[in-house]
């Protein structure tokens, strides 16, 4: 795979490039913005999807079969040296499908929802819309690293049903150490807490190890749930379908009750279904090089920074494929420096406003695409901080 390609995604319906205008108010800008690449999948993704397709007859589907369940297992295995149980997998059409449904039934409406600030945008949006409480627990950023206050964490917990964490942390890249997991489901334990972890970002990981957080409690397992898919991993969200991780039995018979009988949304899409299973099956390689190629983007905007745009600067983070960009510097608002992106640097960048007050001085600059995209991108940066500095 040479991600150096560049491929033109406008005219496939594509959110990033084809629908810019619904939040940048104009249409020919260059997007760095909602968290899916540029990148084409593996070639084996797309000989398996064009055999099915083949076939030409397109019924209901099952998730639940060997296939699909063995794929994940393995993946488990060799990319976290982990041992799942094959029943603990359950299907979902979605990351935040799951994320809503296990809100659902583990809180009552009015429940505190903690999360950790900045967060990922969704979060906000699927607490409130399920009118529970959002509780907010601020990360310290000390030099080039992102903590937990726990003492605050500590105190959140006590008004809080569930911990809705992101494991890596969209969108500033942490990964959690071994530590710091311990420490939270210490405390969630402490004052019966459930967790419900995001980990879709798994698999994208430059410092650290990534852990599933089933992996270190075994008393407290059945509090807890991951919530991921592979479709960050290999850029297939639009194929369709998630997974679950959920060891306690009630729990799985309440979620499929959900699914099933309530919701009619157990048939998931097939291509969705096949993507995954080929992805955790025969495209390890592919991730290995996508993080080396999105790693040196990101140095590359660190250090393009720092010689062209002082007043800027990111640090490398973890994981996640974005830069997380400091303009507190820059002396102006987000909202003057969204104005100036947009009218004079013709670029969408997502402001890091989107993800919670201790993100309004930052942008969240999407580096899973072309080296000469991230290029030009940094040039609209650096034009409108231009104009900036010339007011």
């Amino acid at each position: 795979m040479n991600f150096d390609t560049v491929i033109d995604r406008r005219g496939t319906y594509c959110t990033q490039w084809d629908y810019i205008k619904d939040r940048f108010g104009k249409e020919e800008l260059l997007p760095f913005t909602i968290s899916d690449m540029d990148f084409q999948v593996p070639e084996e993704i797309t000989k398996a999807l064009i055999e099915r397709i083949k076939h030409g007859v397109f019924g209901y589907s099952r998730w639940n079969n060997e296939d699909f369940k063995n794929s994940i297992e393995r993946w488990y295995k060799d990319r976290f040296d982990y041992q799942i149980d094959k029943e603990w997998i359950l299907y979902a059409p979605s990351v935040i499908y799951s994320v809503a449904k296990f809100i659902e039934m583990k809180s009552q409406k009015g429940d505190g929802i903690l999360i950790l600030n900045p967060a990922y945008d969704g979060f906000f949006k699927v607490i409130a819309d399920n009118d529970r409480k959002i509780i907010s627990s601020s990360l310290i950023k000390k030099n080039n690293n992102y903590e937990i206050d726990f003492k605050d964490f500590e105190n959140k917990c006590k008004i809080s049903k569930i911990f809705l964490m992101c494991s890596p942390h969209n969108p500033i890249g942490k990964v959690w150490s071994r530590e710091e997991l311990e420490k939270i489901i210490s405390i969630c334990k402490k004052y019966n807490v459930f967790i419900i972890s995001d980990e879709i970002h798994m698999d994208i990981v430059y410092g650290g190890k990534h852990i599933p957080i089933l992996k270190l409690e075994k008393e407290y397992i059945k509090n807890m749930v991951i919530c991921t898919a592979a479709s960050k991993t290999f850029n297939t969200p639009s194929l369709g379908g998630a997974y679950i991780l959920c060891t306690d039995l009630k729990d799985r018979d309440e979620y499929l009750r959900i699914l099933k009988n309530k919701e009619a949304l157990s048939s998931p899409s097939i291509l969705g279904i096949i993507a995954t299973i080929t992805a955790y099956n025969k495209c390890g390689y592919w991730v290995d090089e996508l993080l080396k190629y999105t790693k040196k983007n990101i140095e590359y905007v660190k250090k393009y920074l720092e010689k062209n745009i002082p007043e800027l600067n990111c640090d490398i983070p973890d994981g996640c494929y974005f830069a997380w960009i400091d303009f507190s510097k820059l002396a102006v608002s987000s909202e003057e420096f969204q104005k100036a992106l947009i009218d004079i640097g013709k670029v969408a960048i997502m402001p890091g406003a989107t993800y919670g007050e201790e993100g309004k001085m930052f942008l969240r600059f999407n580096v899973g695409c072309s080296r000469e995209k991230v290029e030009q991108g940094l040039l609209g940066i650096k034009i409108a901080v231009e104009s900036l500095r010339n007011r």
